[in-house]
């Protein structure tokens, strides 16, 4: 069995293979980036999400499912590489990192939806829930054995270690799960809410083992002077804070996830869930998504 379902890319432009003979390593092709969003109709949206349906969506939900649909739109930034040619990837899994604590040590580890963009922002609520739960009480087998195999690793050969990992699940694409390796665990894109920190701005370094192109950092939701119809006041904004492999996505690239998140961050009552279509709280206790 595969690691993941993949399908090659032809007619590589001459760029791309310029692109890709120019960097050997994923952070070297390293671009930053930041868009600076409107936040006003997306907190109006949560509220009012959260008082029918008794869910605590948050921005990190909408978030997912607005980079999911990027994605959607721009199929071509959705790939990994395999021997220096440019695989897409026939699904889309957004990653979220997740903080643990046990015992006084701090860890990080990833939760996951796939297929972020055909699940309604209740269904992805409720599935980050129960992700982060499994995680965060250490009941994902696969995951903890695998960091279980990680803190055997010699710390000498840590760098040969994660070259192998990386090399057998995605450029080989074997499927790892018997040796601790979770299955896809970084997805499409990493999604890591640094504004939970009280941060403004933060770029995430790529991961090269991760093979994930895409890390995007939504910052804290602040006060900021705005301008509307040529008068300054008062508004809420948000930055969004992009690192991209230049491997993979250039301006054009950039251009559609950046139009795609503004559209749906701005605009929530039109491109996300139909607050008429979605189900109303019972009750029973709904579940409460803990993301940030």
């Amino acid at each position: 069995m595969a690691h993941l379902e993949l399908i090659p890319k032809d007619n590589i432009s001459s760029f791309r293979k310029l692109a890709i003979g120019s960097w050997k390593t994923a952070y070297d092709p390293t671009v930053y980036g930041t868009l600076t969003l409107r936040m006003e109709k997306a907190l109006a949206y949560i509220e009012a999400f959260r008082q029918k349906t008794g869910i605590r969506l948050t921005v990190t939900h909408l978030m997912a499912k607005a980079m999911a649909e990027a994605l959607r739109r721009c199929p071509e930034a959705n790939a990994i590489l395999r021997f220096n040619k440019i695989y897409l990837r026939k699904r889309i899994t957004i990653s979220m990192l997740v903080v643990q604590t046990d015992g006084g040590k701090v860890d990080l580890s990833s939760a996951k939806i796939d297929d972020a963009e055909r699940k309604s922002l209740r269904d992805i609520a409720t599935e980050m829930e129960r992700a982060f739960q499994r995680v965060r009480q250490r009941q994902d087998a696969v995951m903890e054995k695998g960091k279980g195999s990680v803190q055997k690793v010699p710390y000498m050969l840590l760098n040969l270690f994660t070259w192998l990992m990386s090399f057998f699940m995605y450029t080989l694409n074997w499927d790892m799960r018997w040796a601790g390796m979770p299955y896809d665990a970084f997805g499409s894109l990493i999604l890591t809410n640094v504004g939970s920190l009280g941060l403004d701005t933060a770029y995430v370094p790529l991961v090269p083992y991760s093979r994930v192109p895409i890390l995007i950092a939504p910052g804290a939701v602040k006060d900021a002077p705005v301008v509307e119809n040529g008068q300054v006041v008062a508004g809420k904004v948000m930055n969004v804070n992009a690192t991209f492999d230049h491997r993979f996505i250039d301006g054009m690239h950039a251009s559609v996830l950046a139009k795609t998140l503004r559209e749906m961050m701005e605009d929530p009552f039109t491109h996300f869930d139909s607050l008429e279509d979605v189900p109303a709280e019972t009750g029973t206790a709904a579940p409460r998504a803990i993301a940030g």
